[in-house]
């Protein structure tokens, strides 16, 4: 498939950002620069730009244009439907610890496809309301076979084209169908703490697994979310 312009556009900025060309708080080229570089329309720039700024990528700031943004974001585990922008339902987030390489949970190793002992790589984050509180902690378990390729998920730094897109491009696998199971339970003693909730609170636990085309794990997210902050609201035609 035929990239368009300004996807084109949006991954060379997406380039410069990940490889620190153009820091956290910096500008980024304006639409009337960008049109001019590349040889588009101002509405082509545009598109590009939006493309960025709908992942979370770029911020618009009032008298300066778009600047990388200082805060990364990401969403809950879940509801991550083909089409959905990375900042819809997106959170300030913060990474918990480093990633490292652990045996997952059981229900994780399954669906995984783990044998007994086998690990996996981990990256665990905070998302935060407005006012920096806890809403859910997310871990991300990624299969040996994704990780080992994909050496940039072992960094601390963020993924500035998002860990769907970067792993896209190491392994050429993307995902095709997504799988949510919710369940209820009370917080164990780590994820207490991170929440800030005492331990055995009442949370929902979502389970969210991307697998590629031909139906193999690309990656397996449990978050955990209090009780009182867990809202799932369905739409559909009756």
């Amino acid at each position: 498939m035929a990239v368009l312009k300004y996807e084109e556009i949006a991954e060379f900025l997406r380039a410069r950002i990940a490889a620190g060309e153009i820091a956290p708080g910096d500008t980024i080229p304006s639409g009337r620069e960008l049109a001019e570089q590349w040889d588009v329309s101002r509405a082509t720039a545009i598109k590009a730009v939006d493309v960025l700024r709908n992942d979370g990528v770029v911020v618009a700031k009032q008298g300066t244009g778009f600047v990388v943004t200082e805060t990364p974001v990401a969403r809950p585990a879940g509801a991550r439907r083909a089409g959905s922008a990375r900042i819809l339902g997106g959170m300030p987030f913060l990474r918990v610890g480093e990633p490292d390489w652990a045996e997952p949970p059981a229900r994780v190793a399954a669906t995984l496809g783990l044998s007994p002992g086998e690990e996996a790589l981990r990256r665990v984050r905070v998302l935060q309301l407005p006012d920096g509180t806890p809403n859910s902690c997310v871990e991300a378990w990624f299969p040996p076979e994704v990780a080992e390729v994909s050496p940039r998920l072992a960094d601390t730094a963020p993924i500035a084209e998002g860990t769907t897109r970067y792993v896209r491009r190491q392994t050429g696998r993307g995902p095709a169908e997504g799988v949510d199971v919710t369940t209820v339970r009370g917080a164990s003693e780590t994820e207490a703490e991170r929440l800030g909730v005492p331990e055995g609170t009442p949370v929902a636990v979502l389970l969210h697994t991307a697998y590629d085309e031909q139906g193999k794990p690309l990656v397996c997210e449990e978050g955990v979310t209090p009780s009182s902050l867990f809202e799932q609201v369905d739409t559909y035609a009756m």
